[in-house]
């Protein structure tokens, strides 16, 4: 059987790939198990520092295969246990290393949400974009309620997802919901490009605070944040890349991190 999510390890950069084409990427449940394994892999793979979602094939995803997934919802009330990584990171366990995700083609219902859960996006120029969940008699439940009016604002974010109306990239990087908009073909090559500079470049456990205090501050607010900014920072301090780190300021040299 073809693998329904591919991954490829490129230095310290995990390269996740979106891989049902014949089907617009759109999600089986086995895909959704495969994507959540290969976002364990991220967790669990010391050597993987970064992550960079992408898709095979002319689009990132339809979003969700409802006739093959509908009677899992149904009977289940959720897609993912407790133990494994929810891509969405809305019914399970989230992860804690950034990710680059990079859309083209069409990008619909789930996709979209993949985006939003997602730390930078960048899309082709030719991307198509439509939560259009309310026009099949249901409601985002992968995040898009909570992170789209956070991300874009609330009328925006309203006005595409109360009509599932379509939207272009240009609309996407106005409301922020992309960071950068690239030429068809070029959306991978960014990603990988944005996610080995953070490899390459920044201490992967620093990283990993970074992204979790940031995420407190969201979910949690600014005040229960700030107070773990000073304990946070006196933990980094006893780790070998912070040591490394304050050695290549004083030495003027880059940094080698050993994610210790």
């Amino acid at each position: 059987m073809t693998e329904t999510v591919t991954t490829e390890l490129r230095g310290h950069v995990l390269l996740i790939g979106l891989n049902r084409p014949a089907k617009l990427n759109a999600f089986d449940v086995a895909m959704l198990e495969e994507l959540s394994a290969a976002y364990g892999r991220l967790e669990s793979d010391e050597d993987a520092w970064v992550g960079v979602l992408f898709a095979h094939g002319d689009h990132f995803t339809a979003g969700l295969d409802l006739a093959n997934v509908a009677a899992k919802l149904a009977g289940e009330g959720t897609l993912y246990r407790e133990d494994q990584v929810d891509p969405w990171g809305v019914q399970a366990r989230h992860r804690t290393k950034p990710l680059v995700a990079a859309a083209h083609g069409r990008c619909l219902t789930l996709g979209i949400e993949l985006l939003l859960a997602a730390d930078i996006r960048i899309a082709a120029e030719d991307t198509r974009f439509a939560q259009l969940e309310v026009q099949r008699g249901i409601y985002p439940f992968g995040g898009a309620t909570i992170r789209f009016p956070r991300t874009a604002g609330w009328g925006d974010a309203m006005r595409w997802m109360l009509t599932g109306d379509e939207f272009d990239a240009a609309e996407a990087h106005r409301m922020g919901l992309v960071q950068e908009v690239v030429p068809p073909g070029w959306q991978v090559d960014r990603a990988v490009e944005l996610a080995t500079r953070i490899a390459e470049r920044s201490a992967p456990i620093g990283v990993r605070a970074t992204l979790a205090s940031a995420r407190r501050a969201v979910l949690e607010g600014e005040r229960a944040a700030a107070g773990e900014l000073v304990g946070d920072v006196v933990s980094l301090f006893s780790t070998e890349d912070a040591q490394e780190g304050v050695k290549s300021f004083v030495e003027r040299r880059s940094a080698r991190f050993v994610n210790k």
